[in-house]
């Protein structure tokens, strides 16, 4: 998205940005460790090279935003939306999302590995190559989803909408799945299940 207005590494370290709005704003180098806000929003912005870091953020919302070079370690979402934005060479150490929408999201090859993503709505996202190995990905609406080459190897799916996961193009080995995903998966495969013959 185009951007109207340029900040340049601005310290917001620790700060309290509850209630502050942004609208097309270019973030270059934004120190936002250990910030927090409750009810931030910002629309149409680029963030490059910023640090998220043990930032905690509730019902704050980043809509049709850019994040690219930026690191999240240890940040906390909490009911946040970020509808449509997009993440590019970002890192997300020990981050930690619990509800929220983040549907239409982009985040091809993102390292997810060390990630905690719980209840959060993800439909129509783009985990196109993700590395999602050990991930704790637990009750994900992911309809409509695009997972072509992703690893989810060891991966916690449990009570996560797999319908749009082609097994054949996804690495599951060790995920935990639950019976009716189990079912999903397996029909996914073209295989026809059934009650036990008598």
């Amino acid at each position: 998205m185009p951007t109207e207005t340029e900040i340049r590494q601005a310290d917001w370290y620790g700060e309290d940005l509850s209630g502050q709005e942004h609208t097309r704003v270019a973030f270059i180098g934004l120190d936002l460790t250990e910030a927090g806000d409750d009810g931030a929003v910002f629309t149409e912005c680029t963030f490059r090279d910023a640090k998220f870091n043990l930032s905690r953020h509730t019902d704050a919302a980043f809509l049709n935003c850019t994040f690219t070079g930026c690191s999240f370690f240890d940040a906390t979402f909490t009911d946040c939306k970020f509808t449509g934005s997009v993440f590019e060479r970002c890192s997300f150490d020990l981050m930690t999302v619990e509800r929220g929408d983040w549907s239409f999201v982009a985040l091809p090859g993102a390292d997810l590995a060390r990630a905690t993503l719980t209840g959060v709505k993800l439909r129509e996202a783009v985990f196109t190559g993700v590395r999602a190995a050990g991930a704790t990905l637990v009750g994900l609406d992911l309809s409509g989803a695009e997972f072509h080459g992703a690893d989810l190897t060891g991966a916690d799916l449990r009570g996560s909408d797999l319908s749009a996961v082609d097994p054949r193009a996804v690495q599951l080995s060790g995920a935990q799945i639950d019976v009716a995903q189990a079912v999903v998966l397996v029909t996914a495969l073209g295989l026809d299940v059934r009650p036990e013959s008598p």
